[in-house]
Formats: C-alpha cells, structure tokens, sequence
C-alpha cells in the first residue's frame, strides 16, 4: 500500500479554511479542531517518518496557551463588568453631595462661598486672590502654612474694604511658595452632584452644575 505522508487529507484542508467554513468563536470548539487535526495527522503519518514528539508537546503547549488566553479574556470582561456596576452604584449614591473638583470658579450666596485648593506639596504659605466677573481684585485671603492635599476654603463674602459684596460668581487664583520657591497649585471648585451618567462600555459620568461632566478620578474631596 502506498504511504500517504505528512500531508493532510484534502477535505480536512477544507474544513479548516476559513474561507470555506465558518470561524469558531470558543475556545473548545478550538480546541475540538485541533484534536481532530492532531489525530488525522497521526493517522496519516509516513511510519518510516513519524511526526516529531518535540512538535506534538510544542502544538499542544501553543493550544493551552491559546485556551487559557481565551479563558483569562472572558474573565476579565467579567471582572470589568462587575467593577462598572459597582462604579455606578457607588456614583449614584453621591447624587446630591458637594464635591471639589478642578476649577477656579466660585458663587457668593448669603454672605457665603466655598471654594478649594489643591496642594502639591507641603507650602510655607500660599494666598487666593478672588475677583469679580469684571476681574477686579476684591479680596485676598493669606493662608499660613499648609500640608499636601486638598484644603476646602470658605469666603465671608468680605471685600478687603470690610463691605460686603454682592451676591454672584467670582473667579479665584491661588499662588504658593516653598523655601522662597513657587509651588504649582490646583484651584478647585464647588459643585454638588446632580445626576449620574452610565454607558455600557463607558466609565460612569457625575454631572456637576458649572463643572459640567466629571469622572470619579477627577473628584478631589467629598463635601
């Protein structure tokens, strides 16, 4: 009888053309080709030239590998799932909380506005400097010495004459030194959560009035 060889019946090259089957979308069924592939090639081997055992652990090996990628894909995909849901409800629950978040606006109400910093470092000293809408300097408020984080900061609504001012929005900068050194600092701004945007797929979305769309990350302090 005349020794087939190595090579693979035509109708198993078929099958595993992609063109002409259809693509497997698990890993068993993977795997199920590719044990069907390894016994047809045992079958038809030359006996004067049988299959390399080397190659038959390194095929086997490559197909654990592959499974277990598939395996580690579907958990992760879970595991981000389940983090979403939880990432969702956690933002839900801060609907209606005040947050600081970055930004260097702040609003005046009822001789009353909180505004924030954020410190890099810790600071000698630092100053805010806040303005009106027409950016006239109305107040400034020294700070003593400061660690690193962030520092929630509420203004009286005094001007620097001792007069109150008008109920409104104003701007605010701050400026810090260190050993004579200026330190970068983050202005940020108070704002309260009013609705919570979840998108499959999507991290969840705080909607704060004046700070627009936020992400948890971007939330410096909890008020």
């Amino acid at each position: 009888m005349a020794a087939i060889g190595n090579t693979l019946p035509q109708s198993l090259l078929d099958a595993m053309n992609p063109k002409a089957a259809s693509a497997a979308s698990t890993a068993a069924e993977a795997q199920d080709r590719f044990l069907t592939l390894l016994v047809t090639q045992m079958k038809n081997q030359d006996p004067l030239n049988p299959m390399d055992n080397a190659q038959v652990t390194s095929q086997l090996a490559q197909l654990s590998t592959v499974t277990g990628i598939d395996k580690l894909n579907s958990t992760v995909e879970s595991l981000m799932g389940s983090y979403q849901t939880s990432q969702t409800l956690q933002a839900a629950s801060l609907i209606g909380t005040g947050v600081l978040a970055p930004g260097n606006k702040t609003g005046l109400s009822e001789k009353q506005a909180l505004m924030g910093v954020e410190f890099p470092s810790d600071v000698d000293s630092a100053t805010i400097t806040i303005k009106d809408e027409k950016g006239n300097v109305v107040k400034t408020i020294d700070l003593p010495a400061q660690t690193a984080g962030s520092k929630p900061i509420i203004w009286d609504g005094k001007k620097a004459d001792g007069t109150d001012a008008a109920d409104g929005t104003y701007s605010f900068e701050v400026t810090a030194t260190l050993a004579g050194k200026p330190v970068e600092t983050t202005e940020l701004q108070f704002g309260m959560v009013a609705t919570v945007t979840t998108a499959a797929g999507q991290s969840v979305k705080l909607n704060v009035p004046g700070l627009g769309e936020l992400e948890l990350s971007d939330i410096r302090q909890y008020l």
